[in-house]
């Protein structure tokens, strides 16, 4: 009756609206008052029965054991303050609103901290921070060191458009260095970075189309720019954002920066290119990983292209589009027949290692509601009835 350690590498939570009062500085709580009463929250599943999945420690703590998960890393669900939308996919504040976003998302990161105090061995938190100013940033990373969120930091989604400089500036590089010195891994989460559409009937349209690959510009910006030549030690997580699409990446930018540095450039000339110290693709041996939601059956098999030991299966607990209540049936439809010490590794040993979980202390909880090996090993015969995540998909959609 052995059984697999699962640790989801994509969860998300967040307090209940009007909770994040206490947490906010008092001067702030009068304006926190005003934003509240006039918020109408644009997510279906936080205007659900059981939105409480995003607080709600203990019932939590149950529904995860119930699918199979001991662990996860927490990224930000429900809205901080002073928010239009929620953190993941809001993009960088203009500056009259500066001080208050910064406000809302440190409310967010003290009941993260406090949150995941109550079960620290089993919960990642990562914290938030915007890039609009850089001390502010760096004072940031170093708060969320301190206070125990292992999970890292959530990369700011920073458009186009965006009024500070973009991700491959050096401009951010004493934020880099910060999360170097402080061991934090710096995550990208799937849904940020895409510019404003405006009012038009084709805007959602537009989004839904782009979004993925304004969601994927932070490896090519740390690549290009030299960022892990300049802080070797710094990894970057890419999550929930598809698999499929990193290989094409690599592989396109190793073809042409094979040019730039031999000098092809063509009419490209007049620029001087920047040249790093390895090709790109090897960066992403050294310094990248990559966080799998509901991972598919077909990305599973293609999984030498990216090395086994840079994939983590995540859960989206509770996003509607995850795994759970069925994460045990879809980790048998996606690792079936994969040998065991990969299927490890991609559960819970990758992100063990890279967010600092105790695999001892899991153990006995993993041996208790962990999938069994043998059930996985034998793959799935019927997707549940009910199961509406990608991963139960006949085949996977290609991401942009």
């Amino acid at each position: 009756m052995q059984r697999y350690t699962v640790i989801s590498a994509d969860c998300h939570a967040g307090a209940d609206l009007r909770d994040y009062r206490p947490y906010l500085e008092a001067r702030h709580h009068d304006a926190f008052d005003a934003w509240a009463d006039g918020f109408v929250n644009p997510f279906g599943d936080l205007q659900r029965d059981d939105a409480d999945r995003n607080w709600d420690s203990g019932r939590r703590l149950r529904d995860l054991e119930a699918d199979g998960v001991v662990a996860e890393v927490v990224y930000p669900n429900t809205v901080p303050p002073f928010f239009p939308s929620g953190g993941l996919v809001a993009t960088s504040p203009a500056a009259d609103e500066f001080e208050l976003r910064l406000a809302g998302l440190r409310a967010h990161n003290r009941w993260l901290a406090e949150w995941c105090a109550e079960a620290p061995e089993r919960r990642a938190g990562i914290g938030q921070i915007l890039l609009n100013d850089t001390d502010e940033a760096v004072r940031d990373v170093h708060w969320i060191a301190d206070h125990g969120l292992r999970g890292g930091v959530l990369l700011p989604g920073v458009p186009p458009d965006a009024p500070i400089a973009p991700l491959h500036a050096p401009d951010h590089d004493p934020v880099w260095r910060a999360c170097e010195e402080r061991g934090l891994v710096v995550n990208a989460h799937g849904g940020g970075g895409s510019p404003q559409y405006g009012p038009y009937p084709a805007s959602l349209s537009m989004w839904l189309m782009e979004v993925a690959w304004y969601s994927h510009r932070p490896l090519w910006a740390f690549v290009l720019s030299g960022v892990f030549d300049r802080f070797p030690a710094l990894r970057l997580v890419l999550a929930e954002q598809g698999v499929g699409w990193v290989a094409t990446a690599l592989s396109s930018m190793d073809n042409f920066y094979a040019q730039l540095a031999a000098g092809n450039v063509g009419e490209l000339a007049f620029v001087e290119p920047f040249l790093l110290e390895r090709m790109p693709s090897e960066y992403w041996e050294t310094n990248c990983a990559i966080g799998a939601s509901f991972l598919h059956r077909d990305d599973c098999e293609r999984r030498d292209l990216l090395g086994v030991d840079h994939i983590m299966w995540g859960s989206d607990y509770p996003h509607l589009e995850g795994t759970p209540p069925f994460s045990k049936e879809g980790i048998a439809k996606t690792f079936a027949g994969v040998p065991r010490p990969e299927v490890e590794a991609m559960l819970a040993g990758n992100a063990a290692a890279v967010y600092g979980f105790d695999l001892d202390v899991l153990a006995p909880l993993a041996a208790r509601v962990g999938p069994l090996v043998d059930d996985v090993a034998a793959g799935l015969d019927a997707v549940p009835e009910g199961a509406t995540s990608p991963a139960f998909a006949e085949h996977m959609i290609p991401t942009v």
